[in-house]
C-alpha cells in the first residue's frame, strides 16, 4: 500500500504523515491495558479541565482549514476539540475497542484517524474531492453526494475513507477483528514537523505495547492532479 497526497491540499496548509501497524490484536483486555487507560484518561483530564479550546492555536487551524474550503466551523468541528469537550464534560472518553481507545487518547492532542487497512483497496490519496467519489459516513446506510473541493482520503476504488479530518466512514472502521491497521496523523500550519512525528512513534510505541504487532511511520508521495 503506498499513501499519496495532491500538492494543492499540502499548499493549503494540511500536513500529513501515515503510520502502519500489521498483525495486531485487538481483543484481550488485559489488566495492564486497564490500568494504562485509566490513569491517562484521569491523566488527560487534568491537563484539559480548564482548557478554552477558542484559545488553542492548532484547534483554530483546523477551523482555517475549513474556512479555505468554505466548510462551516459549526457543523465541523474538529475531532480533537470533540474529544476534549467530552473529557471535560463527561471526565472520560467513551470506549469502543482497543486500537479505538488508544487512539483517541493519542488523538485529543492531534488530529487522527485509524482505519482497517484489509478493507482498504489499493493505494491511498489525500486530495481534493471532485463529486465522483463513492461515500458513506457512519451514520448512513447507502452512499451520499459529497461535496466539491473538500479534502479527503480516498482509496484506488476512488471510495471516500475519509473526509476532512472528521467525518469516518463505515467501510474501514476498525473493529475486534481488525489485524492491520493504518492511521492518519494530521496537522495544520500551526503544527511542527517535529510534532507531527512525535505523534506517529507514540502511535507505534502505545499501540505495539497494548495489541502487538509491528509499526512502521509512512511520509507520503506528493504528486500533482
Amino acid at each position: 500500500m503506498k499513501f499519496k497526497v495532491q500538492r494543492q491540499v499540502l499548499e493549503k496548509g494540511v500536513k500529513v504523515l501515515f503510520v502502519v501497524i500489521e498483525n495486531v490484536d485487538n481483543k484481550t483486555i488485559s489488566e495492564e491495558y486497564i490500568m494504562y487507560r485509566n490513569h491517562k484518561v484521569k491523566e488527560l483530564y487534568e491537563k484539559y479541565k480548564d482548557f478554552n479550546v477558542k484559545e488553542d492555536k492548532i484547534l483554530e487551524g483546523y477551523h482555517l482549514l475549513h474556512d479555505y474550503i468554505h466548510v462551516k466551523r459549526r457543523k465541523n468541528i474538529p475531532a480533537s476539540e470533540n474529544l476534549i469537550r467530552m473529557l471535560i464534560k463527561r471526565k472520560n472518553i467513551g470506549s469502543i475497542n482497543k486500537i479505538i481507545d488508544l487512539y483517541n487518547l493519542i488523538s485529543i492532542d492531534s488530529a487522527l484517524g485509524a482505519h482497517d487497512m484489509d478493507q482498504t483497496e489499493g493505494n491511498v490519496t489525500l486530495r481534493f474531492t471532485d463529486g465522483s467519489e463513492n461515500y458513506q459516513p457512519l451514520q448512513s446506510d447507502q452512499n451520499v453526494k459529497i461535496a466539491l473541493n473538500e479534502y479527503a482520503y480516498i482509496d484506488d476504488s476512488n471510495t471516500v475513507l475519509c473526509c476532512l479530518e472528521i467525518r469516518q466512514v463505515k467501510k474501514t472502521l476498525v473493529n475486534e477483528d481488525t489485524r492491520n491497521v493504518w492511521y492518519i496523523v494530521q496537522g495544520n500550519e500551526f503544527t511542527d514537523d517535529s510534532q507531527l512525528m512525535e505523534v506517529a512513534s507514540q502511535i507505534i510505541e502505545i499501540t505495539t505495547a497494548y495489541c502487538s504487532g509491528t509499526g512502521k511511520i509512512i511520509i507520503p508521495d506528493i504528486i500533482d492532479l
